[in-house]
C-alpha cells in the first residue's frame, strides 16, 4: 500500500492533468464512484458527520493494525470529496493519519473552488477522520 505522501503527490499529478475545473469536478466525482457501497445500517445520524450541508456518513474499523475508512454522501460532489479523502487516509496506521498533513488539499486548489458551505463541509469531514483516528489511539 502506498504511503499517504505517495497517495496524495498521485492526486496532484492527476488533478493536474486537466485543463478547467469541469474536468477536476468530473474527476473528483469519480472518487465518489469508486466508494464502496456503505452499508445502512451506517447510514444513521450516529455515523453522520456534523457541520456537511450534504448528508455524508463516515463508519471506519482497524483491520490488521490499520485504520479502514467508509463513506458516502447524498450528494455528488460531496460524495467525490469524501471518496478521495478515503482514498488517501483509508489502510494505514493510525499515527501516520494522525500526523499526515493533508497539503493536496491546497495543491489542487479544491477549498477555493467549492461554496463556503462545503469547504466547511470539508473540514468537518478531515476533523471526523482524526477524531476516529485518535479514539483508536486512545483504546490501543
Amino acid at each position: 500500500m502506498a504511503s499517504i505522501d505517495a497517495l496524495q503527490k498521485e492526486i496532484i499529478e492527476d488533478f493536474s492533468m486537466f485543463e478547467d475545473w469541469m474536468g477536476k469536478y468530473e474527476h473528483l466525482i469519480e472518487f465518489g464512484k469508486s466508494l464502496s457501497p456503505l452499508d445502512d445500517q451506517y447510514k444513521t445520524e450516529d455515523y453522520e458527520v456534523k457541520g456537511c450541508q450534504a448528508k455524508v456518513w463516515l463508519h471506519t474499523e482497524i483491520v490488521d493494525g490499520k485504520l479502514v475508512f467508509e463513506a458516502d454522501s447524498d450528494a455528488i460532489i460531496t460524495k467525490g470529496i469524501i471518496g478521495l479523502l478515503v482514498h488517501v487516509l483509508s489502510d494505514h496506521e493510525v499515527d501516520e493519519i494522525l500526523n499526515t498533513n493533508l497539503y493536496f488539499i491546497d495543491e489542487i486548489g479544491i477549498k477555493e473552488h467549492l461554496s463556503p458551505t462545503r469547504s466547511n463541509g470539508l473540514v468537518s469531514m478531515i476533523k471526523q477522520m482524526k477524531i476516529y483516528a485518535l479514539g483508536y489511539k486512545a483504546k490501543a
